[in-house]
């Protein structure tokens, strides 16, 4: 059972939702990234996403886009990226990281030498944006071999032959976007994702965790309402840019906006 599938099911035998923040590696300078990790599990995270600095992040809307840019104006890599979790693995062994960010970084690398890297360090599960499940056999084939989960992505666009398809090759949870557009760039339409996630579990046993347009503890809870997880990411990065020149702030500052953000979801289970 990889670390993900074992969390999750711990959250369920709790009647816990899950609270997943996101936040790009190295911004936005590499030494605050491992301690605002532990953090942010200390003040109630239950899985980490880690974004991947990539030049051209597609999916991503200018909140995330600026902390790629602030990212590698440090050079972060890839590789480093794979030390921080390393680094943070030595004092947390048990919360499951998720890496989410482009193909061409781990292509380049190979998919089978990333993944022994990966493991090796301590990562659970990656998503990859712009690789589509039909082009993805060797890529999930390759991250099997050493138990780490492929996530992929659902939208409000995907029609049920899509939802089939990724149904059956995810492992660790289906991540779905709340609305058509990039991160950051629209307002939450619960009952419309209500109405998808009903459709989209006639085809998986999966946890389902919901991402995009989530900004507060009052979207969080209508969230957690209808999904097994809570995905935040652009107003932790916008938090993040606002202390840029402040970075000993960052860990103590988003920490306490995950831990209103954990109050929220509690709350509303």
């Amino acid at each position: 059972m990889s670390r993900i599938q074992a969390r999750f099911t711990e959250l369920k035998s709790r009647q816990r939702k899950a609270l997943i923040p996101f936040v790009t590696a190295g911004d936005p300078q590499p030494d605050v990234t491992v301690p605002l990790l532990h953090a942010m599990v200390a003040a109630g995270a239950d899985l980490l996403e880690i974004g991947v600095p990539f030049s051209d992040p597609m999916a991503d809307g200018p909140v995330i886009q600026a902390a790629c840019e602030r990212a590698l104006k440090h050079n972060v890599t890839l590789h480093q990226v794979l030390d921080m979790v390393h680094e943070f693995r030595q004092q947390d062994a048990s919360t499951p990281v998720i890496l989410m960010g482009y193909l061409n970084p781990i292509e380049v690398w190979g998919y089978s030498e990333f993944a022994s890297a990966a493991a090796a360090a301590g990562v659970d599960g990656i998503l990859t944006v712009d690789l589509p499940p039909e082009e993805a056999e060797e890529f999930i084939a390759a991250m099997k071999a050493v138990d780490i989960d492929s996530i992929f992505l659902l939208a409000p666009t995907s029609n049920e032959s899509r939802m089939r398809k990724v149904s059956e090759v995810a492992s660790g949870f289906i991540y779905y976007v709340s609305f058509k557009g990039v991160t950051g760039a629209n307002s939450l339409d619960v009952s419309s994702v209500s109405s998808k996630l009903n459709e989209l579990r006639k085809y998986t046993e999966l946890p389902v965790g919901v991402g995009f347009g989530i900004r507060d503890g009052e979207s969080a809870a209508q969230v957690a309402g209808i999904a097994d997880a809570v995905i935040v990411g652009s107003v932790l990065v916008g938090q993040l840019a606002g202390l840029a020149g402040q970075p000993d702030q960052i860990p103590s500052t988003l920490a306490a906006t995950v831990a209103e953000l954990r109050s929220a979801i509690d709350q509303s289970v």
